[in-house]
């Protein structure tokens, strides 16, 4: 049987123990039904797993002892950025939740002159919270051993000012022709690179002044091919064909 995984943000060590409140506390207890003696798999989001055995259950908290500290050896440096344009409705949440899966490094939300979705005053800071418990949910659930970063939601001309010089800079565009991905990932230019700065559009694509403004920033327009894709499903395509080729697709996740 597999052993629940709980993301407790803090450093630990074997011998010591620590405590389970509020929603962890009501997850082992009333969804899991764990007892006393129960394994448990405790992950701190900054590359290390604890392998424990909840001592003591009570209303308020559950006392967990920390049995064996197991550093991660990952053998892949890949680091990936998407930059996501707001999209309608709630398909944030299910990006945010597949890229979370899919290895992505960093979420930033932005806004462009496209986007559908008018966020204003208290429905932003609602928002990101949101965001951030469903990249940790993901990571949870997928084994992945951080959680990626969610920033605020920003503008287009701030999100394009995000990335450092030394990184790949793609922008995905319907209307780029003569360049597609594969091209770009194969090239022997960009062989020995290993961290992407992604900038994936809304439902209505990116205007040509947007694209003109990203180029002029170093971002190299891409496309996916001929078909149109929705929104959510360019993302998750778009990372999977960049785990494919450079990251952890084939990769072994190992523990010291």
């Amino acid at each position: 049987m597999t052993i629940p995984r709980i993301y407790l943000p803090q450093k630990m060590e074997e011998g010591s123990t620590v405590e389970l409140r509020y929603e962890n506390l009501h997850y082992i207890k009333n969804v899991l039904r764990l007892k006393r003696e129960n394994p448990l798999i405790l992950f701190d989001g900054m590359g290390f797993e604890y392998e424990s055995t909840i001592r003591n259950i009570t209303v308020k908290s559950a006392t967990v002892e920390i049995i064996r500290k197991n550093p991660f050896q990952v053998d892949n440096s890949t680091k990936i950025t998407l930059a996501q344009a707001l999209p309608k409705g709630n398909k944030m949440d299910f990006i945010i939740q597949k890229a979370s899966e899919l290895g992505v490094t960093r979420i930033i939300p932005f806004k462009s002159s496209r986007s559908i979705p008018k966020l204003a005053g208290n429905k932003i800071h609602l928002k990101i919270p949101r965001w951030q418990k469903i990249a940790v949910e993901a990571s949870r659930k997928c084994g992945r051993e951080n959680i990626p970063e969610i920033t605020d939601i920003i503008t287009y001309e701030k999100a394009l000012q995000w990335p450092k010089e030394d990184i790949l800079k793609i922008i995905f565009w319907e209307g780029e022709t003569n360049t597609g991905i594969k091209e770009i990932l194969q090239s022997k230019k960009y062989e020995g690179v290993t961290d992407f700065f992604i900038v994936v559009g809304p439902e209505g694509g990116f205007s040509n002044e947007e694209i003109e403004m990203a180029s002029r920033v170093g971002f190299l327009p891409a496309s996916l091919g001929r078909l149109v894709l929705k929104v959510e499903t360019a993302a998750l395509v778009i990372l999977s064909i960049l785990q494919y080729e450079k990251g952890l697709f084939g990769i072994t996740y190992k523990k010291e």
